[in-house]
């Protein structure tokens, strides 16, 4: 049974890059055509260069925040991240202060 196991590694390995390759959007993969990737995956799969080669030059990368690859693409996580959304914090205190006549009274209380 152990005999076995380098043929169903490499075997799963070839299986998850051929499908890992035809989910990938055609604009987000690197390097070359989708369809030359999904050749070399089949073509290489036995010898894992072709999987290989798929997973270190032509998968889109994953570190980036909503998938962007090229710095233009990154956007903010999350909204405490964004010095825009944190001042637009500040200057809805501000109006909010205005409003209500001053910023020596108390707020409202909170609850229900």
């Amino acid at each position: 049974m152990l005999r076995y196991l380098p043929f169903l590694l490499v075997l799963a390995i070839w299986i998850f890059a051929f499908i890992d390759c035809l989910n990938t959007p055609e604009n987000e993969v690197r390097k070359l055509p989708k369809l030359a990737w999904v050749f070399i995956v089949l073509l290489f799969g036995q010898v894992l260069i072709g999987p290989i080669a798929w997973f270190l030059v032509g998968r889109p990368r994953r570190n980036a925040p909503y998938g962007a690859q090229r710095p233009q693409e990154r956007r903010w996580v999350a909204p405490d991240d964004n010095p825009d959304f944190l001042k637009s914090l500040g200057e809805e205190d501000e109006r909010r202060r205005r409003d209500t006549g001053g910023g020596d009274e108390t707020p409202p209380p909170t609850g229900a």
